[in-house]
């Protein structure tokens, strides 16, 4: 049944009309009340709508933290469109390839970034119909036509309407785009609202991570707004302005990934924000990968509670400990959220259909399956990684974790090869396709190892093709052409060949223990630097 109500672009209109000056957005020196903040994201409508978009049309952002993200995710949903946030981190080619897969009918972009959008379209199968570049200049042509738009109402949708495209790597080697209804940000909103204890229009929300992530955009950023709290939007991040902010805005809650804690860490250790300054701070979320325990208990010695969730692009929140347990069960990433239904599965039986599943005992490893409203549609217009991801109903996360006997979930390792660097996830398989292309490389395994500064990061062991010689500096250059920064290997390791079992599978594992044996020796193995 469609109805304006579930309607995600509508929530603001619905603030505008109880608590019109409440402040909704800080962005900068920008400061929006809801009022302000309805009409912006209303007329932001109008201009797509004379842009041409339509319903179902997609909308792909390719931008920075500011109100203006916000204000046309909102307005996208509005028409019943889709937006597609764009990792601003990838390189002109990678976004050349979701712009082809998405087909978007317009694209907003920073200004800054008008070069590498220039490089990606001209690389690009589909380009939009309509570019909009967007500067901080209140006269620049997207807000002069937005002002001159008529506001528009949000249309009616089903609950099931498609709302966003988020990206996400696959074993395959190509990004798939994970497609999210309006029900699943309702649901996740619902989620956040009973884990953070969200208190409604009482509550600062710093978001000092990336919008284009689930973490920035669907975790902390449309939960608040959903509960008529004010939203706080940091440009970029930086340790000691989010301790700035956090003191002058009188912000409530934060959330980043373990790599930005570390930095937070260390500027509290150096004298910044001390408690006096933080008194409406109730907790700090995580996610994006494990935090170590010693990290939560170096918070609470600062009088700060680090709380750990756990979740994916095609689910969002799954798992979220609370304040009361972050001490007691850190390094689990808590019980499940309350509208899902999560289970531990079996790895001997996940292949077969759900019926056939055996959960696991308390204690034991198995793989992570969900279903509920927070659930994805599928992937877009990938039907073969849908039925493989999506099993009637069930998603199957590829994450392997136990379930204690009080219900807390803690994560074990990825079944599916994915490792995450500085709170990205980054898949082999989309490294390996990019360096097989190289023409002096015949073969490539990519192994997420151990890194002190990035949680993670890749390396890639390489046969030559034959008589062939290895340029590092050309190497790096091809890969700096083909991937985003944080999905380059840090290091290269030359092998004469890829251990195999059997049937011809890379023995990744053993990759690992060659790769420790041959430190600080001369054997086959010849270990460098990729880049930094």
């Amino acid at each position: 049944m469609s109805s304006a109500v579930h309607n995600v672009g509508g929530w603001t209109s619905r603030w505008a009309a109880t608590a019109p000056r409440r402040l909704a957005i800080v962005d900068g020196r920008l400061r929006l009340d809801w009022a302000a903040f309805d009409e912006r994201v209303g007329r932001a409508a109008g201009w797509l709508a004379a842009a041409g978009v339509a319903r179902g049309d997609r909308v792909a952002l390719l931008l920075g933290n500011r109100a203006a993200y916000l204000e046309l995710v909102l307005a996208s949903a509005r028409l019943g469109a889709i937006a597609v946030p764009t990792n601003t981190r990838l390189s002109a080619r990678e976004i050349a390839f979701q712009v082809d897969d998405a087909r978007p009918r317009v694209l907003v972009a920073e200004r800054a970034f008008a070069s590498l959008v220039a490089d990606a379209l001209a690389a690009a199968a589909h380009a939009p119909a309509r570019v909009a570049l967007l500067g901080d200049d209140p006269d620049d042509a997207f807000e002069r036509e937005r002002a001159a738009a008529p506001a528009i109402d949000a249309l009616p949708v089903s609950p099931d309407a498609p709302m966003m495209i988020l990206y996400t790597s696959g074993t395959t080697g190509a990004p798939k785009g994970a497609l999210l209804a309006h029900r699943k940000t309702l649901f996740n909103a619902l989620n956040a609202q009973l884990y953070f204890g969200i208190r409604s229009g009482a509550e600062r929300v710093l978001v000092a991570v990336p919008l284009f992530h689930s973490l920035g955009l669907k975790i902390l950023s449309l939960p608040a707004l959903y509960a008529g709290c004010a939203v706080v939007l940091q440009r970029g991040f930086d340790a000691d302005a989010v301790w700035r902010a956090v003191e002058r805005e009188r912000i409530t809650y934060l959330g980043g990934v373990p790599t930005q804690y570390e930095r937070l860490l260390g500027a509290l250790d150096a004298g910044a924000c001390p408690p006096g300054a933080r008194p409406a701070l109730r907790f700090l979320f995580t996610a994006g990968a494990a935090i170590a325990p010693d990290t939560v208990r170096a918070y609470e010695r600062h009088g700060l509670v680090l709380k750990q969730g756990y979740g994916q692009t095609e689910t969002s929140i799954l798992c979220c400990l609370d304040e009361a347990d972050a001490l007691r069960k850190a390094g689990s990433v808590g019980r499940p959220v309350f509208h899902a239904e999560l289970r531990v599965v079996d790895r001997a039986t996940v292949d077969a259909a759900p019926a056939h599943w055996r959960d696991v005992g308390t204690g034991e490893t198995g793989e992570i399956v969900v279903r509920g409203p927070i659930a994805m549609l599928g992937y877009w217009e990938r039907p073969a990684e849908t039925a493989a991801t999506l099993r009637e109903g069930w998603v199957r996360t590829g994450d392997l974790a136990r379930i204690d006997d009080e219900g807390f979930v803690t994560l074990v390792g990825r079944a599916r090869e994915m490792y995450i660097s500085g709170g990205e996830n980054v898949y082999p398989a989309e490294v390996e396709a990019a360096l097989l292309a190289h023409p002096a490389v015949d073969e490539v395994a990519v192994v997420g190892v151990p890194d002190a500064t990035w949680g993670e990061s890749g390396c890639a062991f390489v046969v030559l093709a034959p008589g062939a010689e290895l340029d590092l500096a050309a190497l790096l250059a091809w890969c700096g052409d083909r991937l985003a920064r944080y999905k380059q290997p840090r290091h290269l390791v030359v092998a004469a060949e890829l251990p195999r079992t059997a049937s011809g599978k890379v023995r990744k594992h053993e990759l690992l223990a060659q790769l420790g044996a041959a430190a600080g020796t001369d054997g086959a193995l010849a270990s460098s630097a990729l880049g930094s």
